[in-house]
């Protein structure tokens, strides 16, 4: 076995560019790193960074233009084969087959990776363990969890024990529940069997979990170290903001357009303000008409520096800071505080199984609601009932004071909708999306002229009107759907897991925009796996298994899992504490 310190994976000077159309994308340029062994390596960057194309390299899946990539001593070019053999690589959309069972999935990728079969019965009993998967082997891997799908998909990569692991991206859209458990099994591999592996991820509290990491953007290293280090490198300069006789949104809004301020996000009642330099900080100097605010110190994280990194390299440039007004409706904005959302004891089964059972809320107008909860705990179900796509099976539900039941229609033309996954078609161009949307919403003429015009100033997507929406980045792409969903001004806005897989500027624009339409009246519900997303929220409703666990603000479902050994609990700790809870009771008799 090899010890830590000796190299698994060595990149010397590697580009690699693409053809897209009529343009030439430069994936990545001259870059060089070293992968350790025995390590957990993060590989961290925005989009379009070249994350997954440096990861298909060392997979031995494309050549380089230029450079090489040494993999256990292998050439990743010259000698592919052998590479594939003694690696483990877990692609961003892993290829489960889903009306196989789990056993007959273990036993296609055995055959494929050349596992003798006297080896099986071991190998797989330990992996079942191992991703807590044992009493499901009989189970369609269709029917599984998004949580389970990730677990089996990485069981599957290490049929045969390997010495490297590639992970790309592979906790996207998992719960945390999930992604802990997931984290788990990496972290026993490496402690049990030595595995080296280079993980990509867009969490950046993953990327703290990390023995080092690597910081891409635009086809360039940016940095490479332990997290530690990173985040050293910004103490001083990283503070909180009590937003007690304060509206969070607009103080957000405020000090996103301070100078001096490098970075503000909402962190339940407070926010969390990183400044360019270490120099004292005093309110007065930063808000002086502000009054009543506390400003203290606190300590520095790896999101920090790997923000101040993006944007003291062109980051402003990927998640400009949108204006201080968004476009929203006049009934909308004229009457806040009204209830716009009535859910009573709204059921929806499939068969003799219960997706969703007796939910109970009200949205307010002008209110972000977050609805969260584990894999297939409905909260998708119960978004597509909401938005009358789909019929309730029991209980009474109001949208926009309509009676879904019977005036669907009538709610649907209020709404927009943004789904979990990318909806919109990918063959036509941004303009020709954003014209069959608005034409579907029951715009025409000059109207609708001047709703293209708008979302394509506001997204700041006029450079890509004539781009094929299917070739955007991500953080393109998202952009458009979220242009598409308020086309036709609605009053209420559901978004269904939006920023899964975005990069955290991609993510911090994407909530400034929500904020302002906020702001302005608009209703939001929002179901997210980032549980710092769930901050931004007025009030949260944590799902599980079709049922709502509890309900209240960000900071009153924190102080939940408030205790002496953890005195300052995060959201993602609340939420794991309560999922846990929940599953320990169902298990009693």
């Amino acid at each position: 076995m090899a010890t830590t310190g000796q190299i698994a994976l060595e990149v010397n000077d590697i580009s690699r560019s693409f053809r897209a159309g009529a343009r030439q994308v430069q994936a990545l340029q001259q870059v060089s790193f070293r992968v350790r062994h025995g390590l957990v390596t993060g590989l961290v960057g925005p989009d379009a960074a070249g994350k997954t194309t440096l990861m298909r390299l060392a997979a031995g899946l494309l050549l380089p233009d230029a450079g090489n990539i040494s993999v256990l001593g292998l050439d990743a070019a010259t000698q592919s084969l052998q590479v594939q053999g003694a690696i483990g690589y877990m692609p961003q959309r892993f290829g489960l087959y889903e009306d196989l069972t789990v056993q007959e999935n273990l036993d296609l990728y055995a055959d494929l990776q050349g596992v003798p079969a006297t080896a099986r019965a071991a190998r797989y009993a330990e992996l079942m363990r191992m991703a807590g998967l044992e009493p499901f082997t009989r189970r369609l891997a269709g029917r599984l969890s998004g949580g389970m799908k990730q677990k089996l998909g990485l069981a599957c990569a290490l049929v045969r024990q390997p010495a490297l692991l590639l992970l790309d991206e592979p906790t996207v859209g998992v719960d945390p529940l999930s992604r802990r458990e997931l984290w788990d099994i990496v972290y026993r591999l490496v402690r049990e069997h030595g595995t080296s592996v280079l993980l990509s991820t867009s969490y950046l509290d993953e990327a703290e979990r990390c023995d080092e990491v690597v910081l891409l953007h635009e086809g360039r290293l940016l940095a490479q170290g332990t997290p530690g280090e990173l985040r050293d490198s910004m103490r001083g300069r990283t503070y909180e903001v009590g937003t007690a006789n304060a509206d969070k949104r607009t103080l957000l809004a405020r000090l996103a357009r301070t100078p001096g301020v490098l970075d503000s996000l909402i962190q339940g009642d407070r926010i969390r303000v990183v400044m360019q330099d270490a120099a004292p900080t005093g309110l007065d100097r930063l808000l002086p008409e502000a009054g009543g605010i506390a400003l203290k110190p606190t300590a520095p994280r790896f999101e920090d520096s790997f923000v101040a990194l993006l944007k003291a390299n062109g980051g402003n440039d990927i998640a400009p800071s949108p204006p201080a007004e968004t476009p929203a409706s006049h009934t909308a904005a004229t009457h806040p505080g009204q209830p716009v959302i009535e859910v009573s004891k709204l059921q929806r089964r499939f068969g003799d199984f219960y997706a969703v059972n007796n939910l109970d809320f009200s949205v307010a107008r002008g209110e972000v609601f977050g609805l969260l909860g584990a894999n297939g705990a409905g909260k998708s179900t119960t978004f597509r009932m909401l938005c009358g796509l789909l019929p309730p099976s029991g209980g009474t539900l109001r949208v926009a004071g309509a009676d879904l039941r019977h005036a669907a229609a009538e709610a649907r033309a209020r709404i927009g909708y943004m789904s979990q996954k990318f909806s919109l078609y990918g063959n036509l161009s941004v303009a020709e999306n954003l014209r069959f949307f608005g034409s579907i919403y029951g715009l025409s003429g000059q109207k609708i002229r001047q709703r293209i015009d708008w979302a394509l100033q506001e997204f700041e997507l006029s450079p890509l009107a004539e781009f094929t929406s299917g070739d955007l980045s991500l953080g393109y792409k998202q952009r458009l759907a979220l242009a598409c969903a308020l086309m036709h001004e609605p009053d209420i806005l559901f978004l269904d897991e939006p920023t899964s897989g975005v990069d955290p500027l991609a993510r911090r624009e994407f909530w400034s925009r929500i904020n302002a339409l906020a702001g302005r009246g608009v209703t939001v519900m929002v179901t997210t796996h980032f549980m710092e997303e769930a901050e931004y929220c007025d009030r949260l409703a944590i799902m599980a298994a079709g049922e709502i666990l509890t309900m209240g603000t960000p900071g009153s479902i924190k102080d939940q899992a408030r205790s002496e050994a953890q005195p300052e609990p995060t959201m993602e700790d609340a939420f794991v504490a309560l999922i846990l809870a929940h599953e320990q009771n169902e298990e009693k008799p």
